[in-house]
């Protein structure tokens, strides 16, 4: 009896020792869950939806541009007449949150001569703010107003919409008809058909638009128009289509 039970102790201690390596196998090459192989041939379709909207919203940067013999003189000369543009903006319906202060500067200005060190002459300041314009239309007539009221460095406009996602969604279900056209045709060319729709995966989106222009002021008043014109709105689709 003691001659079995040994026996069967060694056994079992063999077993155990041969079962060790297996599952730490296991464990370093875990098994690859099932899948179902896909029957057909896959086809990717980069495709651009568009749709056109008049634009509703342009941003001017409209600033003050003051010189002084130092910098306390220039940046109160330039806070004063910024002072007189931003109340115009006010009078004029601009609400606050369409007011941004965008840029502040305060730099020396150098007098430089040939084998000697610049001279500091004065100093230069500048205050700009981003200003939305919610009625494109009447933009022009405020902007001339800002001149008049000592802004000396205008940009833009920058013509947008308020509310872009509606233009956007319309955008996107054209970029979704084009791709499910291409592949219809890729699909009947090659004698196949389209089964279904793989992924879906959206590129950047784009807003074509008139490109900011510089706007210089002037001593004598001018009547500035801005026109709105229209403005294409795009997206562009990857989609990967299962043909049959």
């Amino acid at each position: 009896m003691r001659t079995l039970t040994a026996t069967l102790a060694l056994g079992a201690a063999a077993l155990a020792t041969s079962a060790v390596p297996a599952r730490a196998q296991d464990m370093a090459h875990p098994p690859m869950p099932a899948m179902h192989a896909m029957q057909g041939t896959m086809l990717t379709v980069v495709a651009e939806g568009s749709t056109t909207r008049t634009p509703d919203l342009a941003t001017i940067s409209a600033g003050v541009v003051t010189q002084g013999a130092t910098a306390a003189e220039a940046m109160q000369a330039n806070s004063a007449r910024m002072a007189r543009v931003i109340a115009a903006l006010k009078r004029a319906g601009i609400a606050d949150r369409d007011i941004q202060t965008s840029n502040i500067n305060l730099s020396p200005q150098y007098r430089r001569e040939d084998n000697q060190p610049p001279v500091i002459t004065g100093y230069q300041a500048s205050n700009s703010v981003r200003v939305r314009f919610r009625d494109i239309e009447n933009s022009g007539a405020i902007l001339d107003l800002l001149v008049a009221q000592g802004a000396n460095n205008i940009n833009g406009p920058s013509l947008g919409l308020a509310e872009p996602q509606g233009a956007m969604d319309e955008a996107r279900a054209d970029a979704i008809r084009t791709a499910r056209a291409r592949a219809e045709l890729y699909a009947s060319a090659a004698g196949l058909s389209v089964d279904r729709i793989l992924s879906i995966s959206e590129g950047a989106d784009r807003g074509g638009g008139p490109m900011p222009m510089g706007y210089m002021a002037r001593a004598e008043s001018a009547d500035t128009q801005v026109l709105p014109g229209e403005q294409d709105v795009t997206v562009t689709v990857t989609v990967r289509f299962l043909l049959k």
